[in-house]
């Protein structure tokens, strides 16, 4: 094993030598007027060494990305403690980016393009089936040439960007070095920092940030002077090239106003919670603070100066900026070509359009005091009470002979009115929570600092307040349901002298409890509609909000002529504020009513199971066993209402924490401490998972209510 190990290492540092070796040729010089043109490959290819030294780096099959970065690494290490390869390495880099054109590389790499989602996928998707002509001339080009594999991503994403640091800093060397690199191509940064600058200069005139209200036009006037203040910026660059002796005033004006500007897309991004927000803004949104960090950082790489009093940490925040920028640009024009990508970035967008205006549907939440948590009960019981008779509607509904189409129609409608009132009248329906909570835990997970102590006890406090709150709901559905299941049949047997469950019904009933069966398959199809209500709830939301819903309702003349202005005026505003609700309830109800019928018509083992419906559904079997049924059965059939409602949380939970991270870009890396503090919290104080304790502040939970 140590002789294998040898002779691998061996084997990494002869590919290495032979990578580096490929630097040592000599390569010829930039114009020394700056322009651009691809130099003869035959005499000199200044990106054939980049290509070799890549291959040797990229993981092999087998290998992970750690294997990447450890040879990444090691050419890094290599550089440093070699001067004359790291000059190599400079010449040929100098010489590839004197020679390429670079504007589209620093004005669009890694910026989302202007053109759309649709559009954009619609350009991959004709790609893949003819691939386009590249044009030599770019520097994207020569970056296919190196990270020629589709996945390289990947390995780039891992490597640590203090190790990225490091190479431009050997490659920089000090700030003459580093102006040495920069010098051809400052006249194509300066042009690329001016086509985004008059790019975001464009946005006080878009009609999307119209809706957003007088306080918001007042401040977009600054998008126009960004683009003044870069201009600006370019003469008295341009100027001091051509004559160093001109006074020149550097990048902190504008530095100044990319800053203000940032402070307009925090104030648009507040006002969209307020009057909601449409997709293309939410895109808008995101590619301006893209583009203005890219303003930023090309700024402070054309302020670098020699001779400056604070050449060293202009030197290192330069860099720092150049190793980001090369660094997120390189990535995403690797990534360019991917349908998976470009999906998972339009899904991502979706998922911020829904996230930032979720919680207006009036769902509660989390119970954070004691007179919230019992509030939750009664909330529970009373739907407890509805779901016990929609479930009895669905088995007499269940024993007409109607075609698949009408099954499916009455089922959805029984769900779904039935959800709507439940709504309306301020219950609650076990799991239904889920995508609202995971929302204000992301929040949360968003502001605070994941490995702090204090943060992640309030986190643990939060979660803690979210387990009960979920506890009472669905304890407080079975604890209603099932007994009023039992009350509905005997009394209706009682009144009409036959029993409203056969045997055979209720061995159907409780075999649809199976732990063993698709029983849990079928939970988890509910936690997917569960998540999806949520997502729909936000959605309606935010459009209701964006629309301006109410006011329009209000001028319905119809309506108006038929209840009078100031009734049309309250149940517009009505629509308004709970119209998420509304939508995301009924089309719950028909998720859940059509899913048994879409499975039978596909031939596919589809359908749902809910905890409180199967609880329901439990008191009828018992009923049409005429209590007979053994002690074994009734606990397996208890285990599997019990293992269908952990099932419903989990999905509905994990899929709706998982869509509010990806909407907020927040990656979670505090789960082992977090889990260990939850596990002795859980063993220190388990009731506090299941009831509020009396002296329990209320600090961090949501309030359960509108």
């Amino acid at each position: 094993m140590a002789g294998a190990a040898a002779t691998s290492t061996e084997a990494s540092g002869v590919a290495l030598e032979r990578a580096l070796d490929a630097f040592a040729g000599p390569v010829a010089e930039p114009p020394p007027d700056g322009s651009t043109g691809v130099v003869d490959d035959r005499i000199t290819d200044p990106v054939a060494p980049f290509v070799a030294l890549f291959d040797y780096i990229r993981p092999r099959r087998g290998e992970t990305p750690a294997d990447a970065q450890a040879r990444y690494e090691a050419v890094v290490a290599r550089l440093e403690s070699e001067p004359v390869r790291a000059e190599q390495v400079r010449r040929h880099l100098a010489t590839l980016l004197g020679t390429r054109r670079l504007v589209a590389f620093f004005a669009d790499s890694g910026i989302l393009p202007a053109t759309g989602f649709f559009t954009e996928l619609g350009r991959i998707v004709a790609g893949r089936l003819l691939p386009e002509l590249p044009d030599e001339r770019e520097l994207s080009h020569a970056v296919g040439r190196v990270f020629h594999h589709r996945a390289d991503w990947r390995w780039m994403e891992a490597i640590p960007p203090e190790l990225t640091l490091r190479l431009w800093q050997v490659l920089g060397g000090d700030v003459a070095t580093v102006l040495q690199l920069i010098e051809p191509v400052r006249d194509q940064m300066l042009e690329a920092l001016l086509v985004v600058a008059y790019r975001v200069g464009g946005l006080d005139v878009e009609a999307e940030f119209g809706r957003l209200g007088a306080e918001y036009a007042g401040y977009a006037v600054r998008f126009r002077s960004l683009a003044s203040a870069a201009q600006h910026f370019a003469d008295g660059y341009r100027a001091h090239v051509a004559d160093p002796g001109a006074a020149f005033e550097d990048e902190a004006e504008l530095l100044v106003m990319v800053d203000q500007c940032e402070e307009v897309l925090q104030r648009a991004r507040r006002a969209s919670l307020r009057s909601g927000t449409s997709l293309r803004m939410t895109y808008l949104l995101r590619r301006t603070g893209q583009s203005l960090q890219r303003i930023a950082t090309l700024a402070r790489l054309l302020g670098l100066r020699a001779g400056d009093d604070s050449a060293r940490e202009r030197r290192r925040a330069a860099l720092e900026g150049w190793s980001a920028l090369v660094g997120q640009s390189l990535r995403a024009e690797n990534r360019r070509h991917s349908v998976r990508q470009h999906v998972s970035e339009g899904v991502s967008m979706l998922a911020l359009r829904v996230t930032d205006n979720a919680a207006r549907t009036g769902e509660h939440y989390i119970a954070g005091s004691r007179g919230e948590y019992f509030g939750m009960w009664r909330s529970a019981m009373g739907a407890g009470l509805l779901i016990a008779a929609m479930a009895l509607i669905k088995i007499f509904t269940s024993a007409a002979s109607l075609p698949l189409a009408a099954y499916a129609f009455l089922y959805s409608l029984i769900y779904g009115i039935g959800f709507v009132i439940i709504y309306m009248l301020h219950m609650t329906v076990a799991t239904k929570q889920p995508a609202m909570t995971a929302q204000t835990i992301a929040g949360y997970l968003g502001e605070a600092r994941q490995t702090r102590a204090a943060d992640l006890e309030r986190l643990v406090d939060l979660i803690a307040a979210v387990a009960r709150t979920q506890f009472a709901a669905i304890l407080g559905n079975v604890a209603v349901a099932l007994p009023t299941a039992v009350a509905f049949a005997w009394g209706l047997s009682a009144m009409t002298g036959a029993p409203v469950i056969d045997r055979a019904k209720a061995e159907h009933l409780l075999h649809d409890l199976d732990p063993l069966g698709w029983a849990l398959p079928h939970a988890a199809v509910a936690g997917v509609f569960l998540f999806l209500s949520g997502v729909i709830s936000g959605y309606f939301d935010n459009k209701a909000s964006f629309a301006r819903l109410g006011a329009r309702v209000a001028r319905l003349r119809w309506l108006a002529g038929t209840v009078g202005d100031e009734r049309a005026a309250r149940i517009g505003d009505y629509l308004e504020r709970h119209l998420g609700g509304l939508a995301g309830n009924f089309l719950f109800g028909c998720m859940l009513g059509s899913a048994g019928t879409v499975g039978i018509i596909l031939g596919l083992p589809i359908d749902i199971r809910h905890i409180a419906f199967s609880s329901a559904n439990l008191g009828y079997a018992l009923v049409g066993y005429g209590f007979a049924l053994p002690w074994q059965s009734l606990a397996w059939a208890g285990l599997g209402v019990t293992l269908i409602g952990l099932v419903n949380l989990s999905v509905s939970f994990a899929l709706a924490l998982w869509m509010a991270l990806k909407a907020r870009g927040i990656a979670f890396t505090g789960k082992r401490a977090l889990l260990g503090r939850l596990r002795s919290r859980f063993v220190q104080a388990p009731a506090g998972f299941f009831v509020v304790p009396r002296a329990e502040p209320s600090e961090g939970a949501a309030p359960a209510g509108d």
